[in-house]
């Protein structure tokens, strides 16, 4: 294990409080404002972005009836208070949902003839209350969203006159945005920053040197970014995709308004379409690590039907550090990499060794997840190592959380330390694959290491796996001998997914909707069923159940045999039930 924060990180993260804390006593002032971001004429609309992503006409219903429903919070208007912009707020999540306008394209997909007139309604109230200047709904981390999603709405908020005066404003948005977006957080969000401003730029006519100045931006970040193998450096999968589909978006806008993407953006989509396969269950949607979710199924299909990149994938993600396995529709992914550290570690999971299994039936094995919709009360705690599929010691993480107080408040919640070396290897056969790797996250304060064993058949109905917790022979004996160790091995199922357990407790069946069945065994039992929650869907979080081992190991083992070794398997049993009834 390594300590995570040092000097450079909080001397950064100061770094950029104060510029942001200058940034907006200076926007505060009016005459200074104004000079900073001077009025012009409104621009032309040349093109609009494409819609690729799923709008959620729930929410777009909701709306209409005076409920917004983010982050498990619901802020409700009447026609007394029709406008939400000057009430309190639930949550700062909420209100960047709210004012970064992610619900307007749910809005306008509702068939209800009100709904184009509430949305520039909406809009029109947010214009009169916010339109001069707020340091909230003004920032970098939030204004992005809202320039593409009025650029996104097009003609729908833009003809005739009052079109012009929300054009206006959106001009005067994305020229601040210029001048502020390198302050936005680290990671995605100031990629975000960055394809927004490009995005403004391409879609306004007359506005080129925003446009400029963002793909300059954008290239810079996506150098800093995206790795060699496509992807994110945060490692969430969902990261790589979302980048993908913006990039995509802005490929498809500037073709339409004539105008070539620079080479190394383009590139960018050839890296990352590849690993976005990489990263997609039997399903269509994504493995959940490192923060994010499922993802939007159909716009990643969209875009990587436009990326035109075919089918290539791989088995091995070095930089990204996951392997694959895939056989007979059966995959497999594992974590088999350390978490991002610094400000690209605030959304980082303690998930080393950490798997997801799908089979053609659907998904079987998963990890808790999380969506940026899903109440954040289940933030914190889905990031820790009992929250994925992997080994636990004494119920702890093998990354520690920043504690609460000042460092969190200036760094975030980031790691304070977390596993230091991360191994893998993969041997293929024609009999199957074998993954194997391991991770010293546990070693500083149990003395042990964490080796996962994983073998794919290859006709993917044959998936074994063992867990072996060791001592390194270097670090010498251990303080107390006969002190054992409380481990616990957990396989959370997908909210699909239905378990029973046999009568001596070790073994399980498992269920998929499809009526397909899979036995789950063990030499480590009795397995026992808890229950578990699933927030890598769509809001709210989705009860389900997990499969859990344990036991104690001995502080001074070999990790050969039992207790210190555990093996288990997943084997296919074909149709065994009807898929009527079962849950989805």
């Amino acid at each position: 294990m390594v300590r995570r924060i040092g000097f450079r990180d909080v001397a950064d993260a100061v770094s950029l409080s104060m510029r942001r804390e200058l940034s907006d006593t200076l926007h505060a002032i009016p005459p200074l404002r104004a000079a900073l971001v001077p009025g012009k004429s409104a621009p032309r609309i040349e093109t609009r972005p494409p819609r690729l992503r799923t709008p959620d006409t729930a929410r777009g219903s909701a709306i209409l009836d005076g409920r917004f429903v983010f982050c498990g919070d619901t802020l409700t208007v009447d026609d007394e208070t029709p406008s939400p912009w000057a009430r309190p707020l639930p949550s700062r999540e909420f209100a960047a949902q709210l004012h970064g306008f992610h619900w307007l394209r749910d809005l306008l997909s509702c068939a209800d003839a009100d709904a184009p007139d509430r949305a520039c309604q909406l809009v029109d109230s947010w214009i009169g209350t916010l339109g001069g200047w707020n340091s909230f709904s003004w920032s970098p981390d939030v204004l992005p969203e809202r320039i593409a999603q009025w650029l996104e709405a097009g003609d729908i908020l833009f003809a005739g006159e009052a079109g012009r005066k929300r054009l206006a404003s959106l001009d005067r948005q994305l020229r601040h945005l210029r001048r502020t977006a390198g302050m936005a957080s680290d990671g995605r969000p100031r990629l975000k920053a960055a394809w927004a401003l490009s995005l403004g730029g391409i879609c306004l006519g007359d506005r080129g040197p925003a446009g400029a100045a963002g793909l300059a931006m954008l290239i810079r970040e996506i150098e800093r970014q995206i790795f060699a193998d496509g992807g994110h450096v945060s490692r969430a999968p969902q990261a790589a995709a979302d980048t993908m589909i913006d990039l995509v978006t802005l490929d498809a806008a500037a073709e339409a308004a004539n105008q070539t993407l620079p080479e190394p953006v383009r590139r960018a989509i050839d890296r990352i379409a590849p690993v976005t396969r990489f990263f997609r269950m039997h399903d269509g949607g994504l493995a959940c690590f490192h923060g994010g979710g499922a993802g939007d199924r159909k716009a990643i299909e969209i875009a990587l039907t436009r990326s035109k990149t075919g089918q290539r994938s791989f088995g091995y993600a070095p930089h990204s550090g996951y392997q694959r396995s895939e056989a007979g529709g059966a995959t497999v992914i594992l974590d088999a990499g350390k978490p991002a550290g610094g400000a690209l570690g605030t959304s980082a999971h303690a998930s080393a060794l950490a798997m997801e299994f799908s089979a053609p039936g659907g998904r079987l094995i998963v990890n808790c997840g999380w969506s940026g919709d899903q109440p954040r009360s289940w933030r914190q705690v889905v990031r820790a190592t009992a929250a994925h599929s992997t080994l636990t010691l004494e119920e702890t993480s093998s990354c520690r959380l920043l504690p609460p107080g000042r460092g969190q408040r200036i760094l975030g919640p980031r790691f304070l330390s977390g596993p230091g070396q991360v191994t893998a290897r993969r041997t293929e056969e024609e009999i199957g694959l074998w993954l194997e790797a391991s991770h010293d996250g546990y070693r500083a304060a149990f003395g042990l290491m964490h080796r996962r064993r994983i073998f794919l058949a290859a006709d993917g109905g044959d998936l074994r796996g063992e867990d072996a917790l060791s001592r390194p022979v270097e670090d010498g004996p251990p303080d107390d001998p006969e002190a054992l160790i409380r481990f616990a091995i957990r396989f959370h199922l997908h909210p699909g997914v239905r378990a029973s357990l046999s009568r001596d407790a070790m073994s399980a069946l498992l269920v998929l909707p499809t009526g397909d069945g899979w036995r789950f065994r063990t030499d480590g039992g009795p397995v026992r069923i808890e229950r578990s929650v699933w927030l890598g869907g769509s809001a709210p979080p989705k009860r389900t159940s997990q499969l859990v081992i344990s036991g104690e190991a001995e502080p001074y083992g070999a990790g050969e045999r039992p207790p210190n070794r555990v093996r288990w398997a997943f084997q296919r049993l074909g149709r065994v039930g009807n898929a009527a009834g079962k849950s989805g």
